[in-house]
């Protein structure tokens, strides 16, 4: 490595350059000898471009000698190499255009992008984000140069600038009749290239696309990336996103020159898009320059298969957010001033670093400038962790990861949990062994530097986001109708997991928990928000499908998590406190039911979920908020997630003869914050079990391959979902209003007389948010009293499975809200009485055993008595202050004072 000693400054006896006019401009022609003292640089560097640091050493001349990259030299259009001089000199600080030989650069048509400007740079010079004036390749901070590597010569037609290393280009001057600019080091022929691509944007005509790269109003038999342009035109927005794969049908050569060197070919583009725009468009003005953005590339590749031959060239990759940095700003050129006379320079960033210059030329002053901040460009960048996904990842293995850096337009775009195609270019920088010394390890750390990111919904619902999914008219139209079939519900039931024999109203279910409610906020009220999402919970006898209704939940839904209860810890489910390894500093790391935001958490095994990682569920599942404060960081975040859990019996099987609360072993606070919970038992019937078997032969049969006219596909069923998440918000009619209020009214009165309580305020709230998703799921903008009907009807399938008094048989929803049945807390009322009246008879002070009592007041009273009612009744006669126990064994009567 070089060190950072500065070059000598020029003196008489040893001239840094060789004069060819009066200006002394720093140039010298191929007819020249070689100078070992110069210090050579790209073209693509500005006057304001700090210098490559060098190591000078004495020559045979005397002169000092750059110990340079022997195999690409600097040379620049027509075979002129640039002398480098210290920052901050006025040949350093001479732009192209007005560099001694613009005459001669400009006779080549200045396509090179060290020259190109349009007309909305040239309106506005800075950008409003970067401030950075010039060319494409200055306004893309995702296209970073490297100076030592890439450079640009000047080769007869039809040159692949394959130059011998260290030797000039000796062809003729640049204006003679067939050179062409040629980038060092490729096949890139600039202006062969840029002429290919305006041809692709004039002629390519495509059919069949993706419904995201479909734009309004497209017309199937023009060029489609002029529409693409007029769009631009009409919506202002400078991007233009390209279809690597309409690029290779047009011309694979330019793909693959694209896919190979994309920062030296993605400028290119820039220029002829940026030309042909304001070729169609001269009047227009927009905010920066059009970017090409491609995607799609053919070297689209797993993370775990990333390798360095991906290095500097462009990639596709799958795989799921897990985190996103705050915006910081990258200084993209900064400007220092001397502290001695007031002279100002600017420098660019190199590589990720600003080299300070270190020699004042208008006081010749070492070491003397200060960095002024205010003066300064910046341009917004983001860190973004990329994930495996599940499908990608291999059994037994744990998920790679890769950091992405986002810039300007890009940050911000996607969320932790989002699932993405990231396009970009794979990049290595060497690790220092320490900040003060410029030697490096060996070893060098990887990122993408993102050009263009697409959400995956192929197989998904599509995100609940601000951006609303552009379905086409005759998609639209498809759905309208199919909204209108009578017959509609039970169409969309029988998609819900085909595979699953029966359930029909679990089916049901889980279709209105996708539909979800309307979302609602009142802060008159005082409640910030009423919560729209629909909670689920199957519980019941193993091997009844449950954990498949939840893989097909999963599958579908976008933002969705899959978790076990015995694998989750509170942390895992809520958010822990990490070092970020880029940033160095304490970050928040969210959770399954963060990333599940405006998703659905699926949750197996709920009843084996620790009590610890239960407890935080309580705040998530009514008030769709998680609370943290850890490691000084205070804050609250959304996490708007519907819950699907699965439960099992805490004795491998469902007793009938206990309540749910017995059987699972959940605590009524949680239970009373399901909508639905419903029971999956094993019915030990002799027809439903060869129903149940000639269904499952048939899934392995030839029959299983002849699908059935009603069944509605997956990707039907997904659009349908998704628009009526996105375009409609049923309200309450005036009908549903009194139906909802006389429902809950006859359910209360229902349990009055027995003197159980067979509803409660959050019943309704339940039923009004099925209510909502039904209506929703029949495309109607009001609640109908038909969509009362049906979640009512719901609803009370559901409480008579999971809410039904196995000593009674009626409903009781105590058992859900106290954990207790009303029958129950009636017959421990009855005990406690009784046991009071034989403790009074013992007398006070009375000295008896537990095992005594119990027998005594079997035999005196008529109540079944168990072990738990009667510790129950003893705590409660202590509390009235009726006996002591002074032990687990013994009983004290109290005495008369």
């Amino acid at each position: 490595m070089s060190d950072n000693s500065p070059p000598p400054p020029s003196t008489p006896s040893t001239p840094r350059t060789r004069s060819r006019s009066a200006q002394n401009t720093p140039v010298r022609t191929p007819s020249q000898p070689e100078d070992d003292g110069s210090t050579r640089e790209t073209p693509r560097s500005r006057g304001t471009t700090p210098q490559v640091a060098t190591r000078r050493t004495p020559s045979s001349q005397g002169t000092p000698t750059t110990l340079a990259t022997p195999q690409r030299p600097a040379t620049v259009p027509g075979g002129l190499e640039v002398i480098e001089e210290s920052p901050g000199t006025p040949s350093s600080r001479r732009t192209a255009a007005q560099s001694p030989f613009t005459d001669r650069m400009s006779e080549i048509d200045l396509a090179s992008p060290l020259n190109y400007g349009t007309p909305s740079s040239i309106g506005s010079l800075r950008t409003p984000r970067s401030g950075i004036q010039g060319t494409p390749i200055r306004l893309r901070p995702d296209i970073r140069t490297d100076r030592r590597i890439r450079q640009v010569s000047v080769g007869p037609a039809g040159s692949t600038g394959g130059q011998t290393p260290g030797r000039p280009d000796q062809s003729p001057h640049p204006g003679a009749e067939g050179s062409a600019l040629v980038i060092w080091g490729t096949d890139v022929v600039v202006d062969r290239c840029k002429a290919k691509f305006k041809t692709f944007l004039e002629t390519f005509v495509q059919t069949s696309m993706d419904e995201d790269e479909r734009i309004e109003g497209l017309d199937e038999s023009q060029p489609l990336y002029m529409q693409k342009i007029d769009e631009i035109f009409s919506l202002e927005e400078p991007v233009l996103n390209v279809n690597l794969s309409h690029l290779k049908e047009f011309d694979a050569q330019l793909c693959q020159q694209l896919v190979c060197y994309p920062q030296e070919v993605i400028p290119i583009l820039d220029m002829g898009v940026n030309e042909y725009f304001f070729e169609r468009h001269p009047a227009a003005v927009l905010e920066h320059q059009i970017q090409v953005r491609p995607f799609n590339a053919k070297k689209t590749r797993n993370l775990r298969h990333l390798n360095p031959e991906d290095i500097d060239q462009l990639i596709t990759i799958n795989g799921m957010v897990i985190r996103t940095s705050n915006i910081i700003p990258e200084m993209r050129e900064a400007f220092f001033r001397c502290i001695v006379c007031n002279f100002s320079t600017t420098v660019e960033i190199d590589r990720g670093r600003i080299h300070e210059p270190t020699l004042c030329t208008n006081c010749s002053t070492n070491h003397c400038f200060s960095l002024v901040h205010n003066r300064s460009h910046f341009t917004d960048k983001q860190l973004v962790r990329l994930q495996e996904t599940p499908d990608d990842m291999p059994a037994g293995q744990t998920p790679h990861s890769v950091v992405l850096f986002t810039y300007n337009d890009l940050v911000d775009s996607i969320q932790p949990g989002d699932r993405i195609t990231v396009t970009g270019i794979y990049r290595a920088v060497p690790l220092q062994l320490n900040p003060r010394m410029r030697s490096v390890k060996s070893v060098y750390k990887t990122h993408i530097d993102v050009v263009h990111f697409r959400k995956i919904d192929t197989t998904r619902l599509y995100k609940h986001d601000e951006k609303e999914h552009k379905f086409p008219p005759e998609r639209i139209e498809l759905l309208k109708s199919l909204s209108q079939k009578p017959d509609i519900y039970e169409r969309l039931t029988a998609a819900v997991c085909p595979s699953i024999y029966g359930h029909e109203d679990v089916k049901k279910g889980i279709l209105l928990q996708m539909f979800g409610g309307t979302k609602k906020t009142f802060v008159s009220s005082g409640r910030d928000n009423f919560r729209a999402e629909i909670n689920i919970l199957l519980c019941g006898d193993p091997g009844t499908s449950k954990s498949q209704l939840l893989s097909y939940v999963y599958d579908v839904v976008p933002r969705s998590q899959y978790t076990s209860g015995k694998g989750s810890s509170a942390v895992g489910l809520t958010a822990y406190i990490t070092k970020d390894p880029e940033t160095r500093q304490m970050v928040l790391q969210t959770g399954a039911l963060v990333l599940a935001d405006s998703g659905v958490c699926c949750i197996d095994e709920f009843d084996k979920m620790s009590d610890a990682t239960r407890s935080i569920l309580h705040e998530v599942m009514e008030q769709q908020t998680l609370s943290i404060a850890k490691a000084g960081i205070i804050c609250q975040l959304n996490a708007r997630t519907s819950i699907l859990a699965a439960a099992n019996p805490c004795d491998s099987q469902w007793n009938t003869s206990k309540t749910i609360i017995d059987n699972i072993r959940l605590p009524h606070t949680l239970l009373s914050r399901f909508d639905l919970i419903f029971l999956m038992l094993d019915p030990q019937s002799e027809q439903f079990d060869a129903r149940l078997a000639r269904h499952l032969v048939s899934l392995y049969s030839n029959e299983a391959s002849v699908e059935d006219s009603n069944t509605m596909d997956i990707s039907l069923l997904r659009d349908y979902i998704a628009f009526a998440q996105e375009h409609l918000s049923p309200t309450l009619g005036e009908e549903a209003s009194q139906r909802l209020i006389q429902t809950y009214v006859d359910m209360r009165k229902l349990g009055a007389g027995r003197g159980r309580i067979s509803a409660y305020p959050r019943q309704l709230e339940s039923l009004i948010r099925l209510s909502e998703a039904h209506a929703k799921m029949r495309y109607s903008d009001t609640v109908e009293v038909e969509d009362v009907e049906e979640a009512w009807r719901l609803h009370r399938e559901a409480l008579k499975q999971s809410a039904t008094d196995p000593l009674s048989g009626k409903i009781d929803v105590s058992i859900i809200t106290t954990g207790v049945s009303s029958a129950a807390r009636q017959r421990q009322i009855e005990l406690t009485a009784a046991l009071k009246k034989l403790v009074i008879m013992l007398g006070p002070s009375v000295t008896v055993t537990q095992q005594k009592l119990m027998m005594d007041l079997k035999t005196t009273s008529q109540l079944m008595v168990s072990r738990e009612m009667f510790e129950d009744a003893l705590k409660q006669l202590q509390d009235d202050g009726v006996l002591q126990i002074p032990s687990k064994t013994t009983v004290v009567t109290a005495s008369l004072n």
